[in-house]
């Protein structure tokens, strides 16, 4: 996931000339060829912002769901099954919303927008997704 259009200019507003941030840049991404916050990954540009004393960014929760769509709900399911779940004081486990979240920011997942955004031919391929890595699981 590139880096946000925010952690970008909290890298320009912090550092205070050109060749400190290109250091940054740099020393974030082990490769002395880049040299612009363009290049950066988000994981990459909170590592300069931590290094900053900044608070670093969370990526936009894109597992926020909806409890009556059935889509959603199969989806809850498929996460418990695959592993994507914690303990709960009072449920045992459910869902871990948060790994959830992170695949789908990552490259696995078919649809990379938020659930609520989802038409259900989206939802389809999500669940379809969770599906198959349950499968390949027990194979």
């Amino acid at each position: 996931m590139q880096a946000t259009k925010e952690q970008k200019q909290l890298i320009h507003i912090n550092t205070p000339n050109r060749d400190t941030k290109e250091e940054f840049v740099q020393w974030a991404t082990d490769d002395n060829a880049k040299t612009s916050c363009n290049e950066l990954s988000f994981d990459e540009a909170n590592k300069i912002l931590v290094q900053l004393n900044l608070t670093p960014h969370k990526p936009k929760n894109y597992a926020v769901f909806d409890k009556n769509n059935k889509q959603h709900r199969t989806i809850l399911s498929l996460c418990i099954q695959n592993g994507f779940c914690k303990p709960h004081p009072k449920y045992g486990r459910v869902a871990d919303l948060d790994a959830l979240n992170t695949w789908m920011h990552s490259a696995k997942c078919p649809v990379q927008k938020p659930l609520k955004k989802m038409d259900a031919k989206e939802v389809s391929r999500i669940i379809g997704a969770l599906s198959a890595m349950l499968k390949k699981k027990y194979k």
